[in-house]
């Protein structure tokens, strides 16, 4: 009798020719788990307690302290609490394994004190910050940066109980809590809690996706160089004013979504892992694979159970310590591939089981949302790929990932491609349907037009692609021109139909939704220091006589829209008509009509296509003037189906719409 496809296989027949490769990467991973969980004996969960075991706690006795450092001859902990001098009685006992541990009394340390570790190995020492603190603050003279004692005498106290994350859809506010304030500094988490939140609330959105918390040296990296992975940024606060953050905004039914980077780590020796006790590759890969040729960074080593435990604790640390309700695992596809993805044009399945792939890294992310999930069940972990690796967001049943969904990235580029190297009369709607839909079935994806890598300096939102330095001059209503024009009307287009469509979720940048200006720059020498394009600003959408707050307005409405039909995520996406010579597209999803003229030029009376049996309202429409339209259309209007008994169909009659130019209208099947 022949073997039973995998699941994965089994809904994809084209995976044929490598499902043995399928199987040896599903069952490396079984292996492993069985291994970390002595065959069963405990959970992966367990396995991922190293921060309850590691870092410094205060216990009923005291305080106690523990590293892993194998290479060490020595390790003192110096600070404020011993003049930083190494002193004996804070030397650590070096234990089985490679850990080394220091119990210390009540009051040989206290909340607030700064500290590091003085680390002796053969041939050398030098002050470092222990891998797994939970809290480093930066000098702000010196800009040294130091773990420090945490222990607040008001611990916070959580309010969310009950919450539960809304997944249908799930749409996602892609934000960074430093720059999301007006004024050029660095936002605080009590700032983002009640400035911010209360517009996401608005906005409809109902979860954010936050970056840059784990501390990192440089803040021009957006967070992407992480030093102390168990260490909230605290440029932005302190550890309970993070978790009043979060909580908060559970109670505004709104989940937190932390993009986190196990991709990579910063070199820094000081502050990071690089040379935590003499051994550049205690952490890390050796020889070639060391260092990552593009990003100037440290790869880890998924093979060494050692950092298993680390990542896979340092997962669970934020689930359970922070009550974050998921991840965006950054750099999926650097971690994927020997090459880090870099020259490979991944043309065809083979490109993907040709024997360049890590398994250490694949079994790693395998691992990670097996444990993430065990931890907790209804945790939304998504997947940053550009390659289109088969099987991320499958089940690992199946012979998947498992991950929740992967970032849809053909979509942002091939809108950049479209405004880059089109004339507006070449788009055709059924390319853009394709592009839109264009997934694998059994896996689901979040949508969206642009994110922050579309934001940088070197790139281009998309407003600024449509409208460039018009926005400077002529963005004030009453005073548009063509440009302006062209430009508000393709930017809600674009939304709509990116957001329409998703198979699982949908994401947008802080502040892209009502056209923020010019790009985010952080500082850097070479803008002497400047937080002026490290911010958002918010005044903008807020002053009704610019047309920042049309599109703020569309988008609110779009999304309300959206969540107007129930399981609206769960429902297939079905053409009704495109015509790429007149530039129309249509499709329905449930009961909403969506109706599409891309054409610049030509509006259209009576134009008709096949639809169920009924009575239309328009609830949405592009052109309207409440959203920087022309108002060419009676919305108010009620749309009746004709008979046509040249299409004589039992369920289906014509819907003939007045659809001006470069315009979408939303209809409701009565």
């Amino acid at each position: 009798m022949a073997q039973k496809h995998i699941g994965l296989v089994e809904k994809d027949g084209w995976l044929t020719p490598y499902e043995d490769a399928i199987r040896g990467r599903h069952d490396h991973a079984v292996w492993k788990i069985s291994q970390l969980t002595q065959n069963g004996k405990k959970t992966l969960s367990d396995f991922a307690s190293g921060h309850l075991y590691f870092g410094l706690h205060k216990t009923d006795s005291g305080w106690v302290f523990r590293e892993w450092a194998p290479n060490a001859t020595a390790i003192y902990l110096v600070g404020d609490f011993n003049g930083w001098q190494k002193k004996e009685e804070y030397r650590c006992k070096r234990l089985e394994g490679g850990n080394w541990e220091l119990k210390l009394s009540e009051n040989q340390m206290k909340h607030g004190d700064l500290y590091k570790m003085n680390v002796r190995w053969d041939n050398g020492e030098g002050e470092r910050i222990p891998a797994w603190c939970q809290r480093v603050v930066q000098d702000d003279n010196t800009k040294i940066f130091s773990a420090q004692v945490w222990n607040p005498p008001q611990p916070h106290e959580w309010k969310d109980a009950g919450f539960k994350i809304d997944t249908n859809p799930l749409l996602i506010y892609e934000c960074h809590v430093g720059m999301s304030q007006d004024a050029e500094k660095v936002g605080t988490y009590t700032e983002f809690k009640e400035n911010v939140l209360p517009r996401v609330k608005q906005a409809g959105y109902n979860a954010i996706q936050v970056m840059a918390i784990q501390e990192h040296p440089y803040y021009g990296s957006f967070g992407y160089h992480v030093s102390s992975f168990f260490a909230p940024s605290s440029r932005c606060g302190t550890p309970e004013e993070l978790k009043d953050m979060i909580d908060t905004a559970h109670q505004m039914g709104i989940a937190v979504i932390m993009d986190i980077v196990h991709s990579h780590a910063v070199k820094n020796e000081v502050e990071g892992l690089g040379n935590l006790a003499g051994d550049p590759n205690q952490f890390f890969y050796q020889g070639d694979r060391h260092e990552h040729p593009a990003w100037d960074s440290l790869c880890f080593d998924y093979g060494k159970d050692d950092v298993l435990h680390f990542l896979l604790s340092n997962c669970k640390y934020w689930l359970e310590e922070y009550h974050f309700d998921g991840f965006r695992f950054d750099g999926i596809t650097s971690m994927l591939y020997y090459s880090h993805g870099l020259g490979e044009a991944f043309c065809g399945y083979g490109d993907y089981f040709n024997g360049h792939q890590d398994d250490n890294a694949i079994c790693y992310l395998m691992l990670a949302n097996k444990m993430i999930h065990e931890v907790k069940p209804d945790a939304v972990t998504i997947a940053e790929d550009v390659s289109g690796m088969p099987g991320l967001a499958s089940k690992f049943e199946d012979g998947g990932f498992g991950f929740n969904y992967r970032l849809a990235m053909n979509v942002p580029d091939y809108w950049i491609k479209m405004i880059k190297e089109q004339r507006d009369e070449d788009w055709k709607p059924s390319s853009i349907f394709w592009e839109m839909t264009n997934r694998r079935a059994d896996e689901k994806t979040v949508s969206y037009a642009e994110s922050h890598d579309q934001a940088l300096v070197g790139d281009k939102t998309i407003i600024f692609r449509l409208i460039d330095a018009d926005m400077y001059w002529h963005f004030r209503k009453g005073d548009e021109n063509d440009v302006v024009n062209r430009g508000i009307a393709l930017h809600k287009m674009i939304r709509l139909v990116t957001l329409s469509t998703m198979s699982g979720g949908y994401l947008n940048f802080m502040g892209n939704e009502f056209g923020h200006p010019e790009w985010i720059d952080f500082p850097r020498e070479g803008n002497g220091w400047s937080h002026k394009y490290a911010r958002r600003q918010w005044n903008l959408v807020d002053d009704k006589t610019l047309c920042y707050h049309e599109l703020g307005d569309f988008d609110r409405a779009m999304i309300s829209v959206i969540k107007a039909e129930p399981d609206f995520i769960n429902l297939p996406v079905r053409e009704i008509w495109h015509d790429d010579a007149d530039q129309v597209l249509a499709y329905m999803r449930g009961r909403l009509l969506f109706v599409f003229n891309f054409s610049p030029t030509r509006s259209f009376t009576d134009y008709g296509f096949l639809v169920p049996k009924g009575s239309y309202d328009v609830v949405l429409n592009t052109d309207d003037k409440a959203f920087g339209g022309f108002g060419l259309t009676n919305d108010n209007i009620v749309h009746l189906t004709n008979y046509d008994p040249v299409y004589d169909r039992q369920d289906k009659d014509w819907l003939k719409l007045y659809i001006p130019a470069r315009s979408a209208v939303v209809l409701w099947e009565n």
